[in-house]
């Protein structure tokens, strides 16, 4: 293990944490979870399961007396108009201002985009209707990029979205739906070279590809108070930020730009991660089917909770009482990682952990 990995997990410091800390609130015994959003309002829960194999089914769902029911409709749902249907969805993600935000990156089995299938799509959760879709062409979404994740700026209507895919910060105004790609060139946003996934003792080698998995800018946070916007490719163990306004100032050059972007050292590799009102943000650890909540004064980090039923934690969203809610969505096990055979033995699930000091939020 080299230095740097050293210096990351000495930064880790176990929390006792009881089993019962971690409660299952859903299983899908056929359907790959990845995204979880909750209203902060009604506590409301949504999820999606994105378009990665042949038995996909629906893609975005509201968690109803524990079981998914397709959402906002059966519609959207169905195999349809790329700029009307769900292609490939990747997140779900539920404003402060009680809206729901689904990216649809559009790459059924992370391969090829659907022609007119990218696209940002808001849903009005009184209402359950859709009220916005904001496109994305090729100049946003390029043939090998893979909109990831996003985060909601209310305040100066600003969505950011990380590209896991090629590697890259989008920007847009949801007012006018124009969109801007930044720091592409820019190392925070790769993949680290020489970075491998190891998972159950098994390092992970994508077979199609004969290497390791290679997944770019990924987990993404939104400070708002603080103005900061963080963000960590997965395959790597470096975490950046960068604040909002130098994102959104449109006169600064690319060398400007790029020069605003803070490192701020090494963490364990994460998928999820999610602000909290503190200022603190929280990262999931795959390799270690973890939690773990970052100290901004500090800049170490803390695991919150670690459990064997962590299997592969994907993506976090709090709910009203605080409760923390995360996905389990086995990216480990998929075929294309295992010669070709699923190896799950699991169901995919969704949980939530309880009991989390409510004074670090």
């Amino acid at each position: 293990m080299n230095s740097i990995l050293c210096g990351s997990f000495a930064l880790i410091a176990a929390l006792s944490a009881s089993a019962e800390q971690l409660q299952e609130v859903a299983s899908f015994p056929d359907m790959q979870i990845t995204g979880v959003g909750v209203s902060s309002k009604s506590g409301r829960i949504f999820v999606n399961f994105p378009y990665w194999s042949d038995d996909h089914g629906f893609s975005v769902a509201e968690i109803v007396d524990g079981k998914p029911k397709p959402f906002p409709n059966e519609e959207w749902n169905r195999p349809g108009a790329a700029g009307s249907h769900f292609i490939c969805v990747q997140s779900v993600v539920v404003d402060d201002q009680d809206n729901l935000w689904i990216i649809d990156p559009a790459a059924p089995k992370t391969k090829e985009i659907v022609k007119g299938g990218p696209k940002l799509v808001k849903v009005d959760l009184k209402t359950n209707q859709v009220v916005k879709t904001i496109p994305f062409g090729e100049e946003i979404a390029p043939r090998k990029s893979y909109l990831n994740d996003v985060r909601i700026d209310t305040k100066s209507d600003t969505a950011f979205i990380t590209d896991s895919g090629v590697g890259a910060i989008v920007v847009v105004n949801l007012q006018s739906g124009k969109a801007r790609r930044l720091l592409v060139a820019h190392k925070s946003t790769k993949v680290e070279p020489g970075t491998t996934i190891t998972v159950d003792g098994k390092e992970l080698i994508d077979q199609e590809k004969n290497k390791p998995p290679q997944f770019a800018s990924d987990g993404i946070a939104l400070d708002s108070k603080s103005g900061y916007l963080y963000y960590h490719a997965l395959t790597g163990h470096t975490f950046y930020r960068i604040k909002t306004a130098d994102l959104m100032n449109e006169k600064l050059s690319k060398s400007e730009l790029e020069s605003k972007v803070e490192n701020l050292g090494p963490t364990p590799l994460p998928d999820g991660m999610l602000e909290a009102p503190d200022g603190s943000i929280y990262l999931t650890d795959i390799e270690g089917g973890a939690l773990g909540r970052w100290d901004p004064a500090t800049k170490t980090i803390k695991r919150v909770i670690t459990d064997k039923r962590l299997l592969w934690p994907d993506t976090l969203s709090w709910g009203p009482g605080g409760e923390l809610y995360v996905t389990a969505s086995q990216i480990e096990n998929m075929p294309k990682y295992n010669a070709g055979k699923s190896t799950r033995t699991e169901p995919y699930r969704l949980f939530k952990v309880t009991g989390i000091d409510r004074a670090s939020r």
